[in-house]
């Protein structure tokens, strides 16, 4: 019997386009429920896809500040998710649950 080969599944990775990246934001909104660190971990996903160097220029926090502050198990302030979210061209918006 062979032995079966499995990668590591990086989200990131398919994350081509700006519609990717929202669409992907836009699901994990939604499978979040009250649970911030996933949010926090899906901003990080996206960041990676677009480059965390170019974020960290743009926010003006550092590269590793980023990475644990978007890792889903660091604790950001709403202020960083603002600037993250900001850096990355994306926008909140509220809408009747």
């Amino acid at each position: 019997m062979k032995k079966l080969k499995t990668a590591r599944w990086d989200s990131a990775e398919h994350l081509k386009t700006d519609e990717d990246m929202i669409g992907y934001l836009d699901a994990c909104l939604a499978e979040a429920g009250d649970d911030p660190a996933f949010i926090a971990h899906a901003l990080g996903v996206i960041a990676r896809a677009k480059g965390m160097t170019q974020l960290s220029r743009e926010t003006g926090l550092g590269r590793e500040s980023l990475y644990k502050a978007l890792s889903g198990e660091g604790n950001p302030s709403f202020a960083t998710i603002l600037k993250v979210m900001r850096a990355l061209g994306v926008k909140l918006h509220a809408e009747a649950a």
